[in-house]
């Protein structure tokens, strides 16, 4: 269809139990597809017990097909299932947050809709990746919610589809360069603050 080829991924689903999980996974590997959707982990289980059946499924699933956690999540969530042998993931969390005002850096989480971004001329992200995060400032920014001018989401938006492509192209380099974990934890404790 349309010039490209396309491709079925078996959905492996069993909630937070092992036993199911390891069942759905075992039955999806008969298919012997491309690759396996990982599903049912991102409607409101603790995000330990996400962790939990990630690692139950990395040795079930063959490690060289991708694996795809489905609705997940924040780039913490990223890093960490990276860690357990997730390879792609889809999530409505850079959009939708960004609608709302928030946006994701390397340093911590911004509202920027708060008093105190009001009078900040500095731009959007100094860390940032995408021409939004030089070319506005977080005033500016700020100003645009406050004012219910939908530039303000759009812009928001960009800023963390680009801040999340950047959190998985690192994860990469660090991959490639043998540091992912203590790169990982150091990230994971910064991509939690709040500004």
């Amino acid at each position: 269809m349309y010039g490209y080829s396309q491709t079925f991924f078996p959905i492996i689903q069993g909630c937070i139990y092992p036993d199911l999980r390891v069942k759905a996974a075992e039955h999806a590997l008969k298919f012997d597809r491309e690759g396996y959707a990982i599903g049912g982990l991102a409607v409101g289980e603790p995000t330990e017990e996400m962790y939990r059946m990630l690692e139950v499924l990395h040795p079930v699933l063959p490690q060289d097909r991708p694996r795809y956690l489905m609705g997940v999540g924040t780039p913490q969530n990223l890093l960490e299932a990276i860690s357990r042998g997730v390879d792609m993931f889809d999530c409505v969390m850079p959009t939708r947050n960004g609608r709302n005002g928030m946006l994701f850096t390397w340093d911590g989480k911004i509202n920027i809709r708060n008093q105190k971004w009001a009078e900040d001329f500095s731009p959007i992200d100094e860390k940032g990746t995408s021409f939004v995060d030089s070319y506005y400032s977080k005033a500016y920014l700020r100003h645009l919610f406050m004012a219910g001018e939908m530039l303000g989401a759009q812009i928001a938006s960009e800023h963390n589809l680009a801040f999340y492509l950047d959190v998985v192209r690192q994860a990469r380099r660090h991959i490639q360069e043998g540091d992912f974990v203590s790169w990982k934890e150091q990230a994971v404790k910064k991509l939690e603050n709040r500004l």
